[in-house]
């Protein structure tokens, strides 16, 4: 009698063996899709974040073009802490720095 042959309750073993890979089989893919279905799951949410945090970063740097626009800070500046404007006569190049430092100094 061989081993393809020989019988484990009325059925060939050859059948159980089978049956038993294909059941193994049959559970290794239904928990391979079951951990795909929540990892899928899980992406989505985080994708779902992404875009939230990208929307409130848009938010955030339309604030700041508005905090930062000139034309409010100037405003802001004239308003509150009574600046000006600096004249077109005070104002110099890089180059001639010294010798505005050395005018202050002068008197």
């Amino acid at each position: 009698m061989s081993l393809l042959d020989r019988k484990v309750r009325g059925f060939r073993l050859v059948d159980v063996i089978a049956l038993a890979l294909l059941t193994a089989l049959v559970l290794g893919v239904y928990l391979a899709k079951t951990v795909a279905g929540r990892e899928r799951a899980e992406i989505a949410q985080v994708e779902k974040q992404i875009e939230i945090e990208k929307s409130r970063i848009r938010l955030l740097q339309a604030e700041v073009a508005h905090q930062e626009n000139p034309a409010r800070l100037e405003r802001l500046a004239t308003q509150y802490l009574h600046m000006e404007a600096a004249d077109a006569k005070r104002e110099t190049t890089t180059d001639g720095l010294p010798y505005v430092k050395a005018q202050e100094v002068a008197p």
